[in-house]
């Protein structure tokens, strides 16, 4: 089992930064790819970027439009988005995820409880 717990949400202006953190724990070694969604008002949950345990990128550019980072510090079990030129539009609750590998046939789907960004001026 992975447990997932997301940090570093908040309240700020249009233009500020973040720096989300997502700290993972259990069976760690058995994720292949973790990924940040988020979910807005009123509207579903969608794909922000993924990044696969060999480093590989997947940005969803209409929403992160070249503004944010998704990295992985093995050392440390965290997963962070860095999330720059904030626009009210970016206001959502962020979710971690992390999956097993497809090939191998993994059941993992973990997800955390979610933090709150909120771009208001």
């Amino acid at each position: 089992q992975v447990q997932l717990v997301e940090s570093g949400g908040g309240l700020v202006q249009p233009g500020d930064s973040l720096k989300l953190s997502c700290a993972t724990s259990g069976n760690i070694f058995s994720i292949y790819v973790m990924g940040w969604y988020r979910q807005a008002p009123g509207k579903e949950r969608e794909l922000v970027a993924a990044i696969t345990s060999a480093g590989t990128t997947n940005y969803v550019d209409s929403v992160v439009k070249g503004r944010f980072t998704i990295s992985r510090d093995h050392a440390k079990n965290t997963l962070y988005l860095q999330m720059n030129s904030l626009e009210p539009e970016d206001t959502a609750v962020y979710y971690c995820n992390a999956r097993g590998s497809p090939y191998a046939s993994s059941n993992l789907d973990a997800w955390g409880q979610g933090t709150l960004v909120t771009v208001s001026s």
